[in-house]
């Protein structure tokens, strides 16, 4: 037993502990709040700040907000851009065309297009990094205690084995993780039921979906890589409300990659892209990708002569319908991102979260547990939103225009297909070098920063003590310095958007793992893309890591 294990930690009580502030955990404090204002609720969140560590599109649909909060729509101060218009294009190196001509998109019903990313017409771009610390505000006015800088960093259990709450991470241990001169253990949080929010692979959701076999009848999970960043860009370029959504170059067609463009007020834009991370060229740099689309005619033209004001990186859930685990299990369920509630159709995650965090409260106001809540979240309209567009991402697999084909016939049918498509690991997809050929993808020399990925990190405010101990455990580095070597050619390195795992020469001949752990943006990829399974990200020391400004 270690020092740590040993060490009596001090209990607090609560009738709902809710791990994540984000909007998920923060709708699903508030609606308990409001069917049940007597019951003790906490929720635990691992940046130094509510909203610090939040990062989305974010187009959001405000349906299920106000349902939640009515006053949202002329109280919320924070940013709320109407979406003006659309645009979606396929890219090639020089130029862009549109797949679908828009009197072809005007004359599809408003039933076939909102499963879509075509039709935005009531929506707002919104920055989550503001949206929930207003959020908290609500949650803390009705009485929810909120506790920032605070990771859970695993789950406690009964006697019977049902989770009856967390253990928050220890703070002041050393670099071998023995308690230094300020340590300070981690206490637990105790509660009738517990609620993870964690976000998209969450570190104590991942430990439970295994031990309880969540994920058990239903097709693996599969993610996505996403960059965003805020640029500042001179007067007269930004049209408010516009909404551009782009696939094809840089990326080649057997890979799935896409662009958005969102353009804010106050001369401001969102650029970012996503690549799926069920690519298999082992070979492929997302960052590198990221940075080419922005060097795109069109894109670069916008951009040039403006600035970044932050940057970041995440993966979210985009396996779907198919690819959610059981939401619940004895003491404790699944909202959210860590349960996959993401509608990746449309690239929105925002409302299926507050949605699934509000149907969670309902549930457990109702019947004082979480018994029940699977059903009852596949039955709801957030859960039959996912089932409609089911077979948008597996169907990418076969490249970008089966992929195009396929949406085409979902869309027409409302997602009534008399199948579904498989959803494979994002691990077991990449193929060993010698296997693959990468295709010519015809990049371009760019001009426009971030030059690097430790640029990124700048951009992204990262916070980590260096002496703590490094929170990316890779079980056998062995591994590393040879087998991955020779099979995949360290596909970390290339993954990773913020330079973490490096192979530096060992000083005997060879090479070794060098971690770089204080350049983590949180995002999860390598827990997600190693090929051998073998790297397992953990909380961090509460309150470190990236601090997002308004993304």
């Amino acid at each position: 037993m270690s020092e740590t294990q040993a060490i009596e930690r001090d209990v607090m009580q609560y009738d709902v502990v809710i791990v994540g502030a984000g909007p998920a955990g923060l709708a699903c404090a508030i609606r308990l709040k409001q069917q049940k204002p007597d019951l003790g609720v906490c929720v635990l969140e691992k940046a130094s700040a509510v909203g610090a560590q939040a990062l989305s599109g974010a187009v959001l649909e405000p349906g299920p907000l106000l349902e939640l909060l009515p006053e949202w729509a002329g109280e919320y101060p924070g940013m709320k851009v109407p979406a003006a218009e659309d645009d979606f294009r396929i890219l090639t190196q020089t130029g862009s065309y549109k797949p679908v001509p828009d009197f072809a998109v005007k004359l599809l019903p408003h039933s076939m297009t909102y499963s879509t990313p075509f039709n935005n017409h009531g929506n707002f771009i919104i920055s989550l990094g503001q949206l929930t610390p207003w959020l908290a505000q609500k949650a803390e006015a009705l009485g929810v205690e909120i506790f920032p800088g605070f990771a859970a960093a695993a789950a406690v259990f009964d006697e019977h084995g049902a989770v009856k709450g967390v253990q928050i991470g220890d703070m002041g241990l050393d670099k071998e993780g023995k308690p230094g001169p300020n340590y300070a253990p981690g206490i637990e949080i105790h509660a009738g039921v517990t609620v993870l929010a964690e976000g998209c692979r969450g570190s104590v959701s991942k430990q439970l979906i295994a031990r309880f076999k969540l994920a058990d009848g239903h097709c693996p999970q599969t993610f996505a890589l996403g960059y965003k960043e805020l640029w500042q860009l001179p007067p007269g370029r930004v049209k408010p409300g516009r909404i551009e959504h782009g696939l094809g170059w840089p990326a080649d067609p057997h890979t799935y990659a896409g662009s958005f463009l969102y353009h804010l007020d106050k001369d401001r834009v969102y650029v970012g892209y996503i690549v799926g991370l069920d690519y298999q060229d082992p070979r492929l740099a997302p960052f590198e990708a990221f940075q080419q689309y922005k060097n795109h005619p069109s894109v670069k033209a916008l951009l040039e002569g403006g600035e970044i004001i932050s940057a970041g990186a995440r993966t979210i859930a985009a396996g779907g319908w198919q690819s959610t685990p059981t939401l619940e299990m004895p003491g404790a369920i699944l909202i959210g991102d860590a349960g996959g509630t993401l509608n990746f159709a449309k690239i929105k995650g925002v409302h299926q979260a507050i949605r699934s965090g509000a149907l969670a409260a309902e549930h457990i106001a109702q019947t004082g547990t979480g018994t029940g809540f699977d059903a009852k979240w596949r039955a709801s309209p957030g859960g039959q939103e996912l089932k409609r567009v089911r077979n948008f991402k597996p169907a990418f697999k076969k490249g970008m225009w089966r992929g195009l084909i396929n949406s085409a016939w979902e869309t027409l049918t409302c997602g009534k297909s008399p199948w579904t498509l498989k959803n494979t690991a994002d691990w077991s997809r990449l193929i060993k070098l010698e296997e693959f050929t990468s295709p010519d993808r015809n990049w371009v020399a760019r001009t426009l920063p971030p030059r690097d990925r430790v640029s990124f990190v700048f951009f992204a405010g990262n916070v980590h003590d260096e002496n703590q101990p490094v929170h990316l455990k890779v079980a056998d580095t062995g591994i590393c310095a040879d087998r991955c070597t020779r099979e995949f050619g360290n596909p970390c390195e290339r993954f990773c958007p913020a330079g973490v795992y490096e192979m530096v020469d060992d000083g005997a001949g060879g090479r070794r793992l060098q971690i770089n752990a204080a350049n983590c943006v949180h995002c999860k990829a390598c827990d997600i893309k190693d090929p051998y399974e073998i790297i397992t990200w953990t909380t961090p020391e509460g309150g470190s890591g990236p601090n997002y400004q308004s993304l």
